[in-house]
């Protein structure tokens, strides 16, 4: 056999050999494909792993940019720190009003912050954290400028997932801010007082627009009375003037001045003068009244409180409107006469005039119109009760019945302020205005007023 042989020969040996050797047994193979399933497990594992990670890698990232955003634009300073004081993270505000970083500031004490008059204090946040919140402490923060800024700081402490301590939480708004917000709101406020304080006032004008013709009849019969006493006072006079002249020139004739005493009839005139007088003085009186009621009822000045019989301002505000009113309805009084208050007793009538002016209204279309005027006294109140008997207030509107400017009736002939207004005067005088539905129709209007002061 030659060399070529021989070298074929050994390499067909060779292979033999190795074919030999990679030939498996059926254990041999069944553990290979175990293997290669657990590969597969594991690598689909480390897929969904990844995947996984990628989505919490970018959820991370979107919450960092919301928190980032949300931090930037907070215009409030914001300071997290450690239970010891050290700083751990701020919002731009900070970096605006000191000109500083955030790297300048994580790690460094919180004292590094604010003003020397404010470390003291300052210091004793960690500790105070412990026992709970601290709200509206002023503190002054180093500006980039040297200068001291106030802040009103408010202070919170911080827990971690098991609930213990973890740090706290400073937010402060500038001092500056505050006092311009402040200001504005109260300049609000006072306007809004003005513009409150006009409306009453207009709407007492036009309400004593509607009951001028009553209040002419008030002050009519009075004046018809001193008028008459004082013609009678006139005619009275020169007969005095005349008798008075002939005892001048007949003082020696008795006879004559006491025919002349008769003629005239001064003993009669002697005898009505006290009278004459007291009439006339009890006219004066009564309009002297109306007078001070007008400018009660008229007057943007708040008046004095002062204790006053009820019934007559009860009676006074009924008249005022019905002797004004083309509704001329019957008026049942319930009342407790000899009953005193202490209030405003211009307030008080208004808002009778406005309760009463709204019954008269609401029975405009009834063909007996009934109004009852009743009041009690219930533990600590004085209750006064207006009732009419119209058609009543729709379920809808009694929510809204004291809103301004709401009204039912046409437009022209009501702004809706009356009853607003009433109500706002039944709270100055520490009442109430309550309404509500009669179940025998119509409705009634509540005043309660504190019976003691």
């Amino acid at each position: 056999m030659g060399k070529g042989s021989e070298e074929t020969s050994a390499s067909l040996i060779d292979q033999a050999g190795v074919t030999q050797s990679l030939e498996l047994t059926p254990s041999t193979e069944s553990a290979w494909i175990e293997v290669i399933h657990k590969m597969d497990s594991v690598y689909a594992d480390l897929v969904h792993y990844q995947v996984e990670l990628e989505q919490k890698n970018s959820a991370l990232e979107e919450a960092q940019q919301f928190i980032g955003s949300v931090l930037s634009s907070i215009t409030d300073v914001l300071i997290v720190c450690d239970t010891e004081g050290d700083i751990l993270q701020i919002n731009p505000a900070l970096e605006n009003l000191t000109g500083k970083s955030t790297e300048t500031f994580v790690n460094s004490p919180i004292s590094e912050v604010f003003s020397a008059e404010s470390a003291e204090m300052v210091d004793q946040f960690p500790e105070k954290m412990r026992q709970g919140s601290l709200v509206d402490c002023e503190v002054s923060i180093r500006c980039a400028d040297g200068s001291g800024a106030p802040l009103a700081m408010n202070c919170t402490p911080r827990y971690n997932r098991d609930g213990g301590l973890d740090g706290i939480v400073l937010i402060g708004r500038p001092v500056g801010e505050l006092r311009r917000a402040y200001e504005e709101l109260n300049r609000t406020h006072m306007e809004l007082k003005q513009t409150q304080q006009q409306l009453v006032h207009s709407e007492k004008m036009a309400a004593l627009g509607r009951l001028v013709a009553g209040v002419a009849h008030e002050l009519n019969n009075p004046i018809s009375f001193v008028l008459g006493n004082m013609f009678a006072f006139r005619r009275n006079g020169n007969r005095l003037i005349e008798y008075i002249s002939a005892v001048d020139h007949h003082s020696g004739d008795p006879q004559t001045l006491r025919k002349l005493r008769q003629k005239l009839k001064i003993d009669h005139i002697i005898k009505d003068m006290y009278p004459l007088i007291d009439g006339t003085m009890e006219g004066v009186e009564r309009v002297s009244d109306i007078v001070q009621d007008l400018r009660r009822y008229s007057g943007s000045q708040k008046e004095e409180l002062v204790r006053f019989e009820l019934v007559p301002v009860i009676r006074k505000a009924a008249n005022w409107v019905i002797k004004a009113s083309r509704i001329k309805p019957e008026v049942n009084y319930q009342l407790l006469e000899g009953l005193e208050i202490k209030a405003s007793s211009g307030q008080v009538h208004q808002i009778l005039v406005n309760l009463v002016q709204n019954a008269v209204d609401a029975m405009s279309d009834q063909a007996q119109p009934e109004l009852t005027l009743a009041c009690e006294v219930v533990a600590d109140e004085i209750k006064i009760h207006v009732m009419d008997r119209g058609p009543g207030i729709a379920q809808q509107d009694l929510a809204r019945i004291f809103d301004p400017f709401f009204t039912s009736k046409p437009v022209g002939q009501g702004t809706g302020l009356g009853l607003y207004i009433s109500y706002g005067l039944a709270r100055d005088l520490g009442g109430e205005l309550m309404v509500a539905n009669r179940t025998e129709g119509g409705a009634v209007f509540t005043l309660s007023l504190p019976a003691q002061r």
